[in-house]
């Protein structure tokens, strides 16, 4: 299965424009978006368009920008492109995908004990999956992916201590700007900070 990830597109259409283009030609099976649609809230309308042109399916995650009402309203407008990732998971044949939206940060902050909760319910339907990709918005703690000026770490202690307990192949996430793009490595798990520019991945 090949994966097309982004995140943080920030109602950006052009970005979701080049990031369609790229899923037709890579021929990805999927769309991931880890977060941060919109900014607080405005850019979101049309931006799922692209996708729903490209006939591509597009899984998401509400960011700390984003809300569940703003999940909800691209849920009904665009109900045959869209699995919702946040409180719900799914499988594509032997792949199944689980995760949480939303961070421990901004006006919808989850607290790190429900950061685990909300990760460890989505992971108990698709636990006997082959393969398992964990889609989140906010880093696991103390990584490459979630250091900011000085060496800052902004990341989840929750979401790391998921990552080590349900051991996935691939964990997705977003949120910090200044990592876009790089990827580290928890125990057998790739974790991937998809970024805008989006990343293909392959299962």
């Amino acid at each position: 299965m090949k994966i097309l990830a982004a995140s943080d597109i920030h109602g950006d259409l052009q970005a979701a424009e080049a990031l369609a283009r790229k899923a037709k030609k890579e021929k990805a099976d999927l769309i991931i978006l880890a977060g941060d649609l919109s900014i607080f809230g405005n850019g979101l309308e049309g931006l799922l368009k692209p996708f729903k042109d490209a006939d591509k399916k597009v899984a998401l995650i509400p960011g700390n920008h984003d809300s569940e009402a703003d999940i909800f309203m691209l849920k009904k407008r665009y109900p045959d492109t869209i699995y919702d990732l946040h409180n719900y998971s799914f499988k594509i044949g032997d792949v199944g995908f689980f995760g949480c939206g939303l961070a421990n940060i901004g006006p919808n902050e989850l607290s790190e004990d429900e950061l685990y909760k909300k990760i460890q319910s989505s992971y108990n339907y698709i636990k006997n999956s082959k393969k398992k990709v964990m889609v989140v918005h906010v880093p696991p703690y103390n990584t490459k992916l979630d250091r900011i000026g000085n060496n800052m770490k902004i990341g989840s202690t929750a979401v790391r201590n998921m990552i080590e307990k349900t051991k996935p192949d691939t964990c997705i996430c977003g949120h910090v700007h200044e990592t876009f793009g790089l990827e580290d490595k928890l125990g057998k798990t790739n974790i991937i900070n998809a970024g805008p520019k989006g990343k293909i991945i392959e299962i």
